[in-house]
Protein backbone atom coordinates (compact mmCIF):
# COMPACT_ATOMS: atom_id res chain seq x y z
CA UNK A 1 0.00 0.00 0.00
CA UNK A 2 1.05 3.41 -0.78
CA UNK A 3 -0.41 7.27 0.08
CA UNK A 4 0.06 9.98 -1.80
CA UNK A 5 -1.23 13.49 -0.46
CA UNK A 6 -1.52 16.73 -0.59
CA UNK A 7 -3.66 19.99 0.96
CA UNK A 8 -6.37 18.85 -1.71
CA UNK A 9 -6.44 15.60 -2.91
CA UNK A 10 -5.12 11.80 -1.13
CA UNK A 11 -4.79 9.20 -3.38
CA UNK A 12 -4.13 5.64 -1.66
CA UNK A 13 -3.03 2.45 -3.32
CA UNK A 14 -3.54 -0.95 -2.77
CA UNK A 15 -3.77 -4.30 -4.29
CA UNK A 16 -4.28 -1.65 -7.78
CA UNK A 17 -7.61 -0.50 -6.18
CA UNK A 18 -7.33 3.31 -5.90
CA UNK A 19 -9.28 5.50 -3.46
CA UNK A 20 -9.29 9.30 -4.34
CA UNK A 21 -10.82 11.14 -1.37
CA UNK A 22 -10.80 15.07 -2.46
CA UNK A 23 -10.15 17.50 0.42
CA UNK A 24 -12.00 20.83 -0.26
CA UNK A 25 -11.87 23.65 2.00
CA UNK A 26 -15.24 24.59 4.00
CA UNK A 27 -16.84 27.41 2.68
CA UNK A 28 -17.53 30.32 5.19
CA UNK A 29 -19.90 32.69 3.58
CA UNK A 30 -22.88 32.07 0.73
CA UNK A 31 -23.43 34.64 -1.84
CA UNK A 32 -25.96 36.99 -2.99
CA UNK A 33 -25.30 37.53 -6.74
CA UNK A 34 -27.87 39.27 -9.01
CA UNK A 35 -28.44 37.27 -12.01
CA UNK A 36 -28.81 40.16 -14.24
CA UNK A 37 -25.37 41.71 -13.68
CA UNK A 38 -23.52 39.27 -11.38
CA UNK A 39 -22.97 41.43 -8.58
CA UNK A 40 -22.57 40.48 -5.32
CA UNK A 41 -25.24 42.06 -3.26
CA UNK A 42 -24.15 40.40 0.05
CA UNK A 43 -22.74 38.20 1.72
CA UNK A 44 -23.91 35.52 4.94
CA UNK A 45 -21.27 33.55 7.25
CA UNK A 46 -22.31 30.36 7.52
CA UNK A 47 -23.50 28.82 11.22
CA UNK A 48 -20.64 27.39 13.37
CA UNK A 49 -21.90 24.01 15.26
CA UNK A 50 -22.35 25.90 18.69
CA UNK A 51 -25.17 27.77 17.00
CA UNK A 52 -26.42 25.16 15.27
CA UNK A 53 -27.09 23.46 18.36
CA UNK A 54 -28.33 26.39 20.18
CA UNK A 55 -30.83 26.29 17.09
CA UNK A 56 -31.74 22.59 17.13
CA UNK A 57 -32.40 23.10 20.95
CA UNK A 58 -34.24 26.17 20.81
CA UNK A 59 -36.58 24.36 18.61
CA UNK A 60 -37.32 21.62 20.33
CA UNK A 61 -38.27 23.45 23.50
CA UNK A 62 -40.34 25.42 21.50
CA UNK A 63 -41.87 22.74 20.03
CA UNK A 64 -43.23 21.61 23.91
CA UNK A 65 -44.98 24.96 24.21
CA UNK A 66 -46.28 25.05 20.43
CA UNK A 67 -47.76 21.71 20.15
CA UNK A 68 -50.01 22.85 23.40
CA UNK A 69 -51.18 26.47 21.83
CA UNK A 70 -55.37 26.57 20.49
CA UNK A 71 -55.86 26.46 17.38
CA UNK A 72 -57.31 29.90 18.06
CA UNK A 73 -53.33 31.04 18.45
CA UNK A 74 -51.46 29.14 15.59
CA UNK A 75 -54.62 30.59 13.48
CA UNK A 76 -54.03 34.49 15.05
CA UNK A 77 -50.07 33.86 14.42
CA UNK A 78 -50.64 33.19 10.39
CA UNK A 79 -53.02 35.93 9.95
CA UNK A 80 -50.53 38.25 11.49
CA UNK A 81 -47.96 36.97 9.41
CA UNK A 82 -50.29 37.36 6.01
CA UNK A 83 -50.61 40.94 7.43
CA UNK A 84 -46.62 41.85 7.55
CA UNK A 85 -46.48 39.72 3.86
CA UNK A 86 -49.02 42.02 2.53
CA UNK A 87 -47.78 45.31 4.28
CA UNK A 88 -43.93 45.16 3.00
CA UNK A 89 -44.58 43.20 -0.31
CA UNK A 90 -42.73 46.35 -2.62
CA UNK A 91 -39.89 45.38 -0.44
CA UNK A 92 -39.73 41.40 -0.05
CA UNK A 93 -40.78 41.34 -3.83
CA UNK A 94 -37.29 43.28 -4.66
CA UNK A 95 -35.51 41.12 -2.58
CA UNK A 96 -36.50 37.76 -4.45
CA UNK A 97 -35.85 39.59 -7.64
CA UNK A 98 -32.56 40.83 -6.76
CA UNK A 99 -31.49 37.15 -5.29
CA UNK A 100 -32.80 34.72 -8.11
CA UNK A 101 -33.96 36.94 -10.75
CA UNK A 102 -37.40 36.58 -11.38
CA UNK A 103 -39.71 39.65 -12.85
CA UNK A 104 -40.87 42.13 -9.86
CA UNK A 105 -44.66 41.39 -11.25
CA UNK A 106 -43.95 37.54 -10.55
CA UNK A 107 -41.99 38.36 -7.41
CA UNK A 108 -44.80 40.30 -5.99
CA UNK A 109 -47.35 37.58 -7.00
CA UNK A 110 -45.37 35.18 -4.92
CA UNK A 111 -45.66 36.78 -2.11
CA UNK A 112 -49.11 37.32 -2.41
CA UNK A 113 -49.91 33.65 -2.72
CA UNK A 114 -48.17 33.16 0.29
CA UNK A 115 -50.16 35.70 2.70
CA UNK A 116 -53.19 33.92 0.93
CA UNK A 117 -52.15 30.53 2.14
CA UNK A 118 -51.04 31.75 5.50
CA UNK A 119 -55.24 33.05 5.32
CA UNK A 120 -56.04 29.99 4.09
CA UNK A 121 -54.95 27.57 6.85
CA UNK A 122 -55.89 30.35 9.18
CA UNK A 123 -59.27 29.71 8.36
CA UNK A 124 -59.29 25.91 7.63
CA UNK A 125 -56.37 24.23 9.33
CA UNK A 126 -58.76 23.55 12.35
CA UNK A 127 -60.92 21.35 10.75
CA UNK A 128 -58.73 19.72 8.27
CA UNK A 129 -57.40 17.88 11.54
CA UNK A 130 -60.28 17.11 13.01
CA UNK A 131 -60.92 13.88 15.51
CA UNK A 132 -62.30 11.16 13.75
CA UNK A 133 -64.79 9.34 15.21
CA UNK A 134 -65.16 6.20 13.67
CA UNK A 135 -69.26 5.21 12.51
CA UNK A 136 -71.11 2.76 14.68
CA UNK A 137 -71.55 0.69 11.44
CA UNK A 138 -67.97 0.05 11.31
CA UNK A 139 -67.49 -0.59 15.22
CA UNK A 140 -66.39 -3.87 16.92
CA UNK A 141 -68.76 -5.08 18.89
CA UNK A 142 -67.06 -4.89 21.89
CA UNK A 143 -65.72 -0.98 21.28
CA UNK A 144 -67.78 1.96 22.83
CA UNK A 145 -65.76 4.91 20.89
CA UNK A 146 -63.29 4.76 17.97
CA UNK A 147 -61.48 7.54 16.77
CA UNK A 148 -58.45 9.09 15.26
CA UNK A 149 -56.89 11.96 16.77
CA UNK A 150 -54.26 13.93 14.65
CA UNK A 151 -51.11 14.79 16.72
CA UNK A 152 -48.00 16.95 15.68
CA UNK A 153 -44.51 15.60 15.23
CA UNK A 154 -42.37 18.16 16.45
CA UNK A 155 -39.57 19.56 14.56
CA UNK A 156 -39.70 19.72 10.50
CA UNK A 157 -36.80 19.95 8.94
CA UNK A 158 -37.08 21.82 5.53
CA UNK A 159 -34.81 21.93 2.64
CA UNK A 160 -35.96 24.82 0.02
CA UNK A 161 -34.30 25.85 -3.20
CA UNK A 162 -34.61 29.28 -4.66
CA UNK A 163 -36.63 28.98 -7.79
CA UNK A 164 -39.63 30.09 -5.50
CA UNK A 165 -38.40 31.12 -2.29
CA UNK A 166 -40.81 32.18 -0.58
CA UNK A 167 -43.44 30.60 -1.90
CA UNK A 168 -41.77 26.90 -1.63
CA UNK A 169 -41.32 27.53 2.63
CA UNK A 170 -44.78 29.03 3.03
CA UNK A 171 -46.15 25.86 1.38
CA UNK A 172 -44.18 23.72 3.51
CA UNK A 173 -44.72 26.02 7.07
CA UNK A 174 -48.08 27.34 7.18
CA UNK A 175 -50.08 24.08 7.12
CA UNK A 176 -46.97 22.50 9.21
CA UNK A 177 -47.52 25.41 11.79
CA UNK A 178 -51.14 25.02 11.90
CA UNK A 179 -50.55 21.47 12.85
CA UNK A 180 -48.73 22.19 15.93
CA UNK A 181 -45.07 21.11 14.35
CA UNK A 182 -41.95 23.87 14.45
CA UNK A 183 -39.96 24.26 11.37
CA UNK A 184 -36.31 24.55 10.56
CA UNK A 185 -35.72 26.06 7.05
CA UNK A 186 -32.31 25.20 5.50
CA UNK A 187 -33.02 27.00 1.99
CA UNK A 188 -30.54 27.28 -1.15
CA UNK A 189 -27.28 29.44 -0.70
CA UNK A 190 -28.44 31.67 -3.51
CA UNK A 191 -31.38 33.05 -1.62
CA UNK A 192 -30.31 33.48 2.30
CA UNK A 193 -31.55 37.12 2.56
CA UNK A 194 -34.88 35.92 1.56
CA UNK A 195 -34.43 32.95 4.34
CA UNK A 196 -33.72 35.72 7.25
CA UNK A 197 -36.65 37.85 5.77
CA UNK A 198 -39.00 34.84 6.47
CA UNK A 199 -37.57 33.89 9.67
CA UNK A 200 -37.99 37.58 10.80
CA UNK A 201 -41.54 37.93 9.40
CA UNK A 202 -42.87 34.78 11.68
CA UNK A 203 -40.79 35.58 14.55
CA UNK A 204 -41.94 39.27 14.60
CA UNK A 205 -45.35 38.01 14.33
CA UNK A 206 -45.14 35.53 17.11
CA UNK A 207 -43.31 38.06 19.43
CA UNK A 208 -46.34 40.18 18.53
CA UNK A 209 -48.76 37.59 20.07
CA UNK A 210 -46.74 36.91 23.10
CA UNK A 211 -45.69 33.01 20.95
CA UNK A 212 -42.48 31.23 20.96
CA UNK A 213 -40.30 33.15 18.07
CA UNK A 214 -38.43 29.84 17.97
CA UNK A 215 -41.28 28.49 16.11
CA UNK A 216 -39.45 29.19 12.72
CA UNK A 217 -35.88 29.39 12.37
CA UNK A 218 -33.59 29.40 9.81
CA UNK A 219 -29.89 27.49 9.73
CA UNK A 220 -27.71 28.94 7.70
CA UNK A 221 -25.41 25.63 6.93
CA UNK A 222 -24.03 24.02 4.20
CA UNK A 223 -24.73 20.00 3.12
CA UNK A 224 -22.32 18.67 5.19
CA UNK A 225 -24.24 18.56 8.24
CA UNK A 226 -27.58 18.03 6.58
CA UNK A 227 -27.46 14.52 7.96
CA UNK A 228 -26.00 15.84 11.66
CA UNK A 229 -29.24 17.92 11.61
CA UNK A 230 -31.75 14.52 10.22
CA UNK A 231 -30.17 12.30 13.09
CA UNK A 232 -30.92 14.94 15.77
CA UNK A 233 -33.64 13.84 18.30
CA UNK A 234 -35.18 16.82 18.25
CA UNK A 235 -35.92 16.62 14.08
CA UNK A 236 -39.06 14.32 13.38
CA UNK A 237 -39.31 15.02 9.91
CA UNK A 238 -37.60 16.29 6.65
CA UNK A 239 -39.15 17.83 3.63
CA UNK A 240 -37.33 19.03 0.32
CA UNK A 241 -37.95 20.60 -2.75
CA UNK A 242 -35.01 20.00 -5.05
CA UNK A 243 -33.39 17.79 -7.74
CA UNK A 244 -34.00 14.25 -8.11
CA UNK A 245 -30.21 13.14 -6.48
CA UNK A 246 -30.82 15.52 -3.50
CA UNK A 247 -34.17 14.09 -2.85
CA UNK A 248 -32.46 10.41 -3.18
CA UNK A 249 -29.89 11.42 -0.92
CA UNK A 250 -32.33 13.15 1.54
CA UNK A 251 -34.40 9.82 1.47
CA UNK A 252 -31.56 7.77 2.41
CA UNK A 253 -30.82 9.78 5.47
CA UNK A 254 -34.40 10.24 6.53
CA UNK A 255 -34.59 6.16 6.26
CA UNK A 256 -31.69 5.59 8.25
CA UNK A 257 -32.59 7.58 10.83
CA UNK A 258 -35.93 6.80 10.87
CA UNK A 259 -37.71 9.92 10.23
CA UNK A 260 -40.61 10.76 8.09
CA UNK A 261 -39.75 12.41 4.46
CA UNK A 262 -41.92 14.26 1.91
CA UNK A 263 -39.92 14.93 -1.25
CA UNK A 264 -41.00 17.62 -4.35
CA UNK A 265 -38.60 16.72 -7.24
CA UNK A 266 -38.44 17.53 -10.84
CA UNK A 267 -40.39 16.93 -13.81
CA UNK A 268 -41.42 17.12 -17.23
CA UNK A 269 -44.26 18.57 -17.81
CA UNK A 270 -46.40 17.24 -20.84
CA UNK A 271 -48.85 19.14 -22.19
CA UNK A 272 -50.99 17.34 -24.78
CA UNK A 273 -53.29 19.34 -27.30
CA UNK A 274 -55.41 17.81 -29.30
CA UNK A 275 -57.26 18.14 -32.85
CA UNK A 276 -60.69 19.74 -30.96
CA UNK A 277 -59.15 21.99 -28.71
CA UNK A 278 -58.60 26.29 -28.48
CA UNK A 279 -55.47 26.27 -30.61
CA UNK A 280 -54.57 29.57 -29.19
CA UNK A 281 -55.69 29.62 -25.84
CA UNK A 282 -53.86 26.89 -25.29
CA UNK A 283 -50.71 27.95 -27.20
CA UNK A 284 -51.44 30.86 -24.92
CA UNK A 285 -51.34 29.38 -21.64
CA UNK A 286 -48.59 26.72 -22.55
CA UNK A 287 -46.05 29.55 -23.38
CA UNK A 288 -47.20 31.01 -19.99
CA UNK A 289 -46.47 28.13 -18.03
CA UNK A 290 -42.98 27.05 -19.38
CA UNK A 291 -41.78 30.76 -19.92
CA UNK A 292 -42.66 32.40 -16.44
CA UNK A 293 -40.26 32.44 -13.74
CA UNK A 294 -37.87 32.29 -16.79
CA UNK A 295 -39.03 28.27 -17.17
CA UNK A 296 -37.46 27.42 -13.36
CA UNK A 297 -40.58 25.76 -12.38
CA UNK A 298 -41.09 21.97 -11.57
CA UNK A 299 -44.82 22.10 -13.33
CA UNK A 300 -44.01 23.93 -15.87
CA UNK A 301 -45.27 22.20 -19.08
CA UNK A 302 -41.92 21.43 -20.74
CA UNK A 303 -43.23 18.96 -23.74
CA UNK A 304 -45.90 20.20 -25.89
CA UNK A 305 -47.43 16.95 -27.22
CA UNK A 306 -49.65 18.36 -30.36
CA UNK A 307 -52.04 16.37 -32.71
CA UNK A 308 -51.05 16.79 -36.00
CA UNK A 309 -54.13 18.40 -37.72
CA UNK A 310 -53.62 21.95 -35.34
CA UNK A 311 -49.57 21.31 -35.00
CA UNK A 312 -48.79 23.95 -37.36
CA UNK A 313 -51.45 26.22 -36.27
CA UNK A 314 -49.80 25.86 -32.24
CA UNK A 315 -46.79 26.38 -33.28
CA UNK A 316 -47.21 29.50 -35.18
CA UNK A 317 -49.11 31.13 -32.01
CA UNK A 318 -46.30 30.31 -29.50
CA UNK A 319 -43.40 31.09 -31.60
CA UNK A 320 -45.20 34.33 -32.06
CA UNK A 321 -45.94 34.57 -27.95
CA UNK A 322 -42.24 33.30 -27.53
CA UNK A 323 -40.38 35.56 -29.92
CA UNK A 324 -42.48 38.71 -28.61
CA UNK A 325 -41.09 38.18 -24.94
CA UNK A 326 -38.66 41.37 -23.72
CA UNK A 327 -35.28 40.19 -22.05
CA UNK A 328 -33.50 42.25 -19.65
CA UNK A 329 -33.04 43.64 -16.24
CA UNK A 330 -35.73 42.25 -14.15
CA UNK A 331 -35.99 45.36 -12.05
CA UNK A 332 -37.84 47.15 -15.39
CA UNK A 333 -41.41 47.09 -15.72
CA UNK A 334 -40.64 46.94 -19.24
CA UNK A 335 -39.00 42.99 -18.88
CA UNK A 336 -41.17 40.65 -19.64
CA UNK A 337 -38.85 37.55 -18.95
CA UNK A 338 -35.58 37.65 -16.62
CA UNK A 339 -32.53 36.23 -16.27
CA UNK A 340 -32.29 32.50 -14.92
CA UNK A 341 -31.08 32.25 -11.69
CA UNK A 342 -26.75 31.07 -12.59
CA UNK A 343 -24.70 31.41 -14.94
CA UNK A 344 -24.00 27.36 -14.75
CA UNK A 345 -28.02 26.76 -15.28
CA UNK A 346 -27.92 28.70 -18.20
CA UNK A 347 -25.29 26.96 -19.81
CA UNK A 348 -26.94 23.60 -18.79
CA UNK A 349 -29.80 24.40 -20.54
CA UNK A 350 -28.01 26.05 -23.55
CA UNK A 351 -26.07 22.40 -23.52
CA UNK A 352 -29.01 20.29 -23.35
CA UNK A 353 -30.31 22.81 -26.55
CA UNK A 354 -27.71 22.15 -28.43
CA UNK A 355 -27.28 18.08 -28.08
CA UNK A 356 -31.24 18.24 -28.63
CA UNK A 357 -30.54 20.17 -31.88
CA UNK A 358 -27.74 17.92 -32.70
CA UNK A 359 -30.34 14.94 -32.48
CA UNK A 360 -32.95 16.41 -34.99
CA UNK A 361 -34.46 19.15 -33.11
CA UNK A 362 -35.64 22.23 -35.11
CA UNK A 363 -34.95 25.49 -33.14
CA UNK A 364 -37.48 27.89 -34.13
CA UNK A 365 -36.73 31.13 -31.82
CA UNK A 366 -34.35 31.72 -29.51
CA UNK A 367 -31.57 30.03 -27.52
CA UNK A 368 -29.01 31.73 -27.24
CA UNK A 369 -26.85 32.42 -23.88
CA UNK A 370 -25.19 35.51 -22.15
CA UNK A 371 -24.48 34.92 -18.69
CA UNK A 372 -27.29 34.10 -17.10
CA UNK A 373 -29.80 35.31 -19.94
CA UNK A 374 -30.87 32.31 -22.09
CA UNK A 375 -32.99 34.20 -25.11
CA UNK A 376 -36.41 32.06 -24.64
CA UNK A 377 -36.64 29.55 -26.88
CA UNK A 378 -38.99 27.25 -29.02
CA UNK A 379 -37.51 23.57 -30.63
CA UNK A 380 -39.95 21.80 -32.74
CA UNK A 381 -39.79 18.20 -33.86
CA UNK A 382 -37.96 16.67 -31.13
CA UNK A 383 -36.71 13.40 -31.48
CA UNK A 384 -37.97 10.72 -28.66
CA UNK A 385 -34.32 10.25 -27.31
CA UNK A 386 -33.16 13.93 -26.69
CA UNK A 387 -32.50 15.36 -23.44
CA UNK A 388 -35.40 18.55 -24.46
CA UNK A 389 -37.54 15.53 -24.01
CA UNK A 390 -35.95 12.94 -21.43
CA UNK A 391 -34.89 15.20 -19.58
CA UNK A 392 -35.79 18.13 -16.88
CA UNK A 393 -34.66 21.36 -18.97
CA UNK A 394 -35.09 23.77 -16.15
CA UNK A 395 -35.50 27.06 -18.00
CA UNK A 396 -37.17 28.81 -20.74
CA UNK A 397 -37.29 26.19 -23.43
CA UNK A 398 -40.31 24.46 -24.63
CA UNK A 399 -40.26 21.60 -26.98
CA UNK A 400 -42.80 20.69 -29.33
CA UNK A 401 -44.07 17.09 -30.45
CA UNK A 402 -46.20 16.04 -33.01
CA UNK A 403 -48.77 13.21 -32.17
CA UNK A 404 -50.86 10.83 -34.27
CA UNK A 405 -53.77 11.23 -32.25
CA UNK A 406 -55.06 10.98 -28.01
CA UNK A 407 -53.69 7.39 -28.18
CA UNK A 408 -49.76 8.53 -29.10
CA UNK A 409 -50.00 11.57 -26.69
CA UNK A 410 -50.37 9.66 -23.75
CA UNK A 411 -48.29 6.97 -24.58
CA UNK A 412 -45.40 9.65 -25.05
CA UNK A 413 -46.80 11.94 -21.98
CA UNK A 414 -46.56 8.88 -20.03
CA UNK A 415 -42.69 7.82 -21.52
CA UNK A 416 -40.63 9.34 -18.84
CA UNK A 417 -39.27 9.27 -15.24
CA UNK A 418 -41.23 12.16 -13.85
CA UNK A 419 -44.86 12.24 -12.62
CA UNK A 420 -45.61 15.61 -11.18
CA UNK A 421 -47.99 17.62 -13.43
CA UNK A 422 -49.92 17.19 -16.79
CA UNK A 423 -52.58 19.44 -18.99
CA UNK A 424 -54.87 18.13 -21.25
CA UNK A 425 -56.32 20.54 -23.86
CA UNK A 426 -59.60 19.23 -25.71
CA UNK A 427 -63.42 20.65 -25.91
CA UNK A 428 -64.57 17.32 -24.94
CA UNK A 429 -64.28 17.23 -21.26
CA UNK A 430 -65.22 13.63 -20.58
CA UNK A 431 -62.48 12.39 -22.98
CA UNK A 432 -60.59 14.31 -20.98
CA UNK A 433 -61.19 12.94 -17.74
CA UNK A 434 -60.53 9.41 -19.31
CA UNK A 435 -57.22 10.71 -20.77
CA UNK A 436 -56.27 11.95 -17.14
CA UNK A 437 -57.00 9.17 -15.47
CA UNK A 438 -54.36 7.54 -17.63
CA UNK A 439 -51.96 10.06 -17.31
CA UNK A 440 -48.71 9.09 -14.67
CA UNK A 441 -48.43 12.36 -12.69
CA UNK A 442 -49.76 13.56 -9.51
CA UNK A 443 -52.21 16.28 -10.59
CA UNK A 444 -53.73 16.56 -14.53
CA UNK A 445 -55.28 20.13 -15.44
CA UNK A 446 -58.04 20.07 -18.27
CA UNK A 447 -58.00 23.41 -20.29
CA UNK A 448 -56.22 25.80 -17.74
CA UNK A 449 -52.79 25.97 -16.27
CA UNK A 450 -51.07 23.59 -14.12
CA UNK A 451 -50.49 25.16 -10.36
CA UNK A 452 -50.43 24.25 -7.00
CA UNK A 453 -53.29 26.10 -4.94
CA UNK A 454 -53.77 25.57 -0.99
CA UNK A 455 -57.07 23.97 -1.34
CA UNK A 456 -55.76 20.75 -3.35
CA UNK A 457 -52.81 18.33 -2.78
CA UNK A 458 -49.74 19.24 -4.42
CA UNK A 459 -46.92 16.34 -4.81
CA UNK A 460 -45.58 13.54 -7.46
CA UNK A 461 -45.14 10.14 -8.26
CA UNK A 462 -41.84 8.40 -9.86
CA UNK A 463 -38.82 10.36 -9.88
CA UNK A 464 -40.85 13.54 -8.73
CA UNK A 465 -41.24 12.43 -5.74
CA UNK A 466 -43.41 10.98 -2.72
CA UNK A 467 -45.83 12.38 -0.44
CA UNK A 468 -48.03 15.36 -0.36
CA UNK A 469 -48.22 19.45 0.52
CA UNK A 470 -50.79 21.31 1.15
CA UNK A 471 -54.67 20.92 1.68
CA UNK A 472 -55.08 18.59 4.48
CA UNK A 473 -53.08 15.94 3.24
CA UNK A 474 -50.37 18.40 3.61
CA UNK A 475 -50.88 18.95 7.10
CA UNK A 476 -51.71 15.05 8.12
CA UNK A 477 -48.03 14.05 6.27
CA UNK A 478 -46.42 15.31 9.40
CA UNK A 479 -49.00 14.25 12.21
CA UNK A 480 -49.26 11.67 14.39
CA UNK A 481 -52.66 9.32 13.42
CA UNK A 482 -53.31 8.35 16.70
CA UNK A 483 -55.80 5.68 17.61
CA UNK A 484 -58.07 5.85 20.90
CA UNK A 485 -60.30 2.66 21.13
CA UNK A 486 -62.79 2.72 24.06
CA UNK A 487 -64.08 -0.77 25.09
CA UNK A 488 -68.05 -1.01 26.09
Amino acid sequence: MSILTSDKITITWHKRLYHIEFKTQPIMTFQSIHPYDQIVIAEYPIMDGKALEHRLESASTAFQVWKQTSFQQRSDLLKRVSVLLRSNIDKYARLITMEMGKILAESRAEVEKCAMTCDFYAEHGEEYIRDEVLESRFKPADMRLGKVTYEPLGVIFAIMPWNFPFWQVFRFAAPSLMAGNVALLKHAPNVVGCALAIEKIFQEAALELALPPATFQTLIVDVDVVESIIAHDAVQGVTLTGSEYAGSSVAALAGKHIKRSVLELGGSDPLIVLADADVERAAAVAVQSRMQNAGQSCIASKRFLVESAVFDDFVRHCEVKISALKQGNPLESSTTTAPMARVDLAEKLHGQLITTAKQGGKLLTGGSVEGANFQPALLVDVPENSPAFNEETFGPMAAVVRVRDAEDAIELANKTRYGLGASVWTRDTEMAERIAWRINAGAVFVNGLVKSTPQLPFGGIKKSGYGRELSYFGMKEFMNAKTVYIYD
